[in-house]
């Protein structure tokens, strides 16, 4: 069994100056410090590490999901800061006009909305119960 003393996530992003701006600014992450990448600090305690890559290529799955008391308030806050909501044309995942996958009440899981960084990475809000 693997006896690891910590753990963090990392994403690769074309310009690392922008992902900064993106994920201090318009989603409130505090970095934890840079060095060849930036080191962010996620809620409940966790770290994700990001860093240039010249041929990155955006994830096509959902890297990082933030976990929030009210969706559709996140959902206007980050849309107001700019952020563009995903619309996806799938019959298996239903969508409001907003974005919002309304899971809670189909008794189908969280509520969820996704959204991309500027890298293209995909991200979520989501809401576990209302």
């Amino acid at each position: 069994m693997l006896k690891a003393q910590a753990a963090f996530s990392g994403i690769s992003v074309d310009d690392l100056a922008k992902a900064k701006r993106f994920y201090t600014e318009v989603l409130g992450l505090e970095p934890a410090g840079e060095g060849m990448g930036l080191n962010l600090k996620l809620p409940g305690g966790g770290s994700l590490f990001i860093y240039e890559k010249e041929n990155h290529h955006p994830a096509g799955f959902t890297v990082l999901n933030f976990v929030v008391d009210n969706i559709d308030a996140a959902v206007d806050e980050l849309s107001s800061l700019g952020v563009a909501f995903e619309h996806y044309d799938n019959e298996s995942i239903l969508q409001d006009n907003k974005g919002i996958a309304r899971g809670i009440a189909a008794n189908q899981g969280p509520d969820i909305a996704w959204f991309k960084d500027p890298a293209g990475n995909i991200l979520s809000i989501l809401q576990h119960s209302s």
